[in-house]
């Protein structure tokens, strides 16, 4: 059983950690936060194998506590292990900034020394990771992150701005970092190496950054998926959805009705085309066209039908019978005009993808019945 002490536990990094070491086995997790009494941390001190050190300052109103918490707190661990003669794994989250002379910087690279000379006498293993921007869930607005606080006022319609579009911003996923930490759980350090490789991170534009932020944001009214391909965009929609007010979960989607029953677009993608819906009447019939490019597939969530083919060449009519006894997607190839009619005797309701967003300047869409 490894006891595992997390200090900064009720932080951004903290809670993100903790949910994936309780997904470890044999593993006991302590938690301790600066405003803790010092005897909990000395208690927990007492009989941990690992700590995470993750509690720290990074805008305090008072510069002091810089020196207070980012060096004042590592120097507390360090001595209360010498006093007890205690050896355990320390995993520091320190920052880039440790590389600047300012305040911040400047007590996070000593924090680091101290931990470094305490690896040097005891032996113990020491693993410090300079991190970036992190971002990700849980990550509190208006206060060090400018992802945290972007997407937090963009979701809720507070205006934002920016000094300079230009500026560069070097960002790591927070799902990326507890990764790293967990491994370290099981990693032997064999040589004096004190700083550990970041898995991957991204660099981005502050212009960009807030351009795919309102991108996704206004999803809800054009519908179309972000490139979720791309790994940054796919960590920041993710982001952004853990900002959303409690209120604020659902969106209606505009319905278009006709005599036939209705229809509503669902999603749209540039890489992967749209999905959209319909709701047929008794009896009613949908299509007879034919496509030269565009591909479809159909797939019938409720109701019986008839879907009918014909190759616009030929006099040849193939029928597929549908029901939402036997669910099935029915590939609907170019070339082929093709409609799809209700049989049952209530309300049908069919899935559709397309390959491609539906453009009316050139839809691909060429009307042609299949009955002769």
């Amino acid at each position: 059983m490894i006891k595992v002490l997390i200090t900064g536990a009720n932080g951004f990094i903290g809670k993100n950690l903790i949910e994936r070491l309780h997904r470890e086995k044999d593993l006991i997790i302590k938690k301790y936060n600066s405003r803790d009494d010092l005897s909990l941390l000395h208690e927990h001190l007492s009989d941990s194998d690992v700590i995470y050190h993750l509690a720290g300052v990074n805008r305090p109103l008072d510069n002091q506590e810089f020196i207070k918490t980012n060096i004042g707190l590592t120097e507390e661990i360090i001595n209360y292990l010498k006093k007890i003669n205690r050896k355990p794994k320390i995993i520091f989250s320190s920052s880039i900034q440790a590389e600047y002379e300012n305040p911040y910087g400047a007590s996070k690279n000593a924090a680091e020394e101290i931990l470094k000379k305490y690896s040097v006498e005891s032996g113990q293993e020491v693993y410090i990771y300079r991190l970036p921007n992190v971002f990700g869930k849980w990550c509190k607005p208006n206060y060090n992150s400018v992802v945290a606080t972007f997407c937090h006022n963009i979701s809720h319609d507070i205006d934002i701005s920016i000094h300079d579009a230009n500026k560069k911003l070097e960002l790591i996923y927070i799902d990326d970092v507890v990764e790293s930490f967990t491994d370290c759980l099981y990693r032997e350090n064999k040589e004096e190496q004190y700083y550990c490789p970041l898995t991957q991170t991204f660099t981005i534009k502050l212009g960009e950054l807030v351009k795919r932020l309102y991108e996704i944001r206004d999803m809800r009214k054009t519908l179309i998926i972000p490139n979720l391909s791309d790994k940054l965009t796919k960590f920041l929609y993710a982001t952004y959805l853990s900002y959303l007010d409690h209120s604020n979960f659902s969106y209606e989607l505009p319905t278009y009705k006709d005599e036939r029953g209705s229809l509503f677009e669902l999603i749209k993608s540039h890489q992967m085309g749209q999905i959209f819906i319909s709701k047929s009447g008794k009896g009613v019939m949908r299509g007879n066209h034919y496509h030269n490019t565009k591909v479809e597939k159909f797939c019938v969530l409720k109701g019986e039908a008839n879907i009918k083919f014909r190759k616009i060449d030929c006099d040849e009519i193939i029928t597929y019978f549908v029901t939402d006894k036997k669910i099935e997607v029915v590939d609907i190839p170019p070339g082929y005009t093709h409609s799809i009619e209700n049989l049952s005797d209530e309300e049908m309701i069919v899935l559709f993808w397309a390959n491609e967003i539906f453009d009316s300047t050139k839809s691909d869409t060429f009307y042609l019945n299949v009955q002769i």
